[in-house]
């Protein structure tokens, strides 16, 4: 069904439809001359750093995209994109209010999504592996290797879970180590890293990650590790 659509003008249509609720802030979608199509879409609660909050979702046979809800069906905004080959999915068990979900583990960023059944949910990871594999085999792209971890939410943090002494107030921050996505104080996350597959700039990380990945032994004084810096509806 998805290479029916290619090329046709409905798909050429709902695709710009979806372009143009993100206005000039969002990434062009529609590609002249290409094969893209839309797959489905549909509203997903997402765990956020703070909360839980709903976002718009789009699949589409090649990438993921969503973005915040501003107008429901008319406007949204800070669009992300995902390429497929770099997502991974992994089912979550229901614990208390959050369920029906699911981790979209990817190479940049990682985090936690919930539909509002569970027939939704088999339906959204279905049509995402098959639009994976499909993709996989048609390019002959490799699936992704290195991937972002899934943020530790605020909420279940209110000590350091590095020391396990420092309590978190207005005063005493949280920050999120971008290699194992713990909530850590300031202290236990001196140090930053660079993590290529996520960013061109070194990130935050905790002082363990930071160890382990610079593989820490004795150097003259003064010397750094190279590379190392301290401081839904379907169709």
């Amino acid at each position: 069904m998805v290479d029916r659509l290619a090329h046709s003008e409905a798909n050429k249509r709902r695709i710009q439809h979806v372009q143009s609720c993100f206005g000039s802030s969002g990434q062009p979608l529609w590609l002249e001359n290409k094969s893209r199509v839309l797959v489905g879409e549909g509203v997903l609660t997402k765990l956020c750093r703070k909360k839980p909050k709903p976002r718009q979702f789009f699949l589409f046979n090649d990438i993921l995209v969503y973005g915040n809800i501003v107008i429901n069906k008319k406007k949204y905004n800070k669009q992300h994109i995902i390429p497929l080959e770099e997502i991974k999915l992994l089912t979550l068990e229901d614990d208390g209010n959050l369920k029906n979900g699911w981790q979209i583990i990817s190479t940049k960023k990682s985090f936690a999504v919930y539909a509002a059944t569970a027939t939704e949910k088999a339906e959204w990871m279905a049509h995402i592996n098959k639009c994976i594999q499909d993709l996989l085999a048609k390019t002959g792209k490799k699936a992704g290797g290195v991937h972002a971890a899934v943020w530790v939410p605020d909420s279940e943090a209110s000590t350091c879970m590095s020391c396990m002494k420092t309590k978190f107030t207005a005063i005493n921050r949280r920050h999120h180590c971008r290699k194992c996505g713990a909530v850590v104080c300031g202290a236990c996350s001196t140090k930053k890293f660079l993590l290529p597959a996520q960013s061109s700039k070194p990130l935050r990380v905790c002082n363990s990650c930071y160890n382990t990945l610079s593989n820490t032994k004795p150097r003259a004084p003064g010397e750094k590790p190279e590379g190392m810096i301290s401081s839904g509806i379907f169709f």
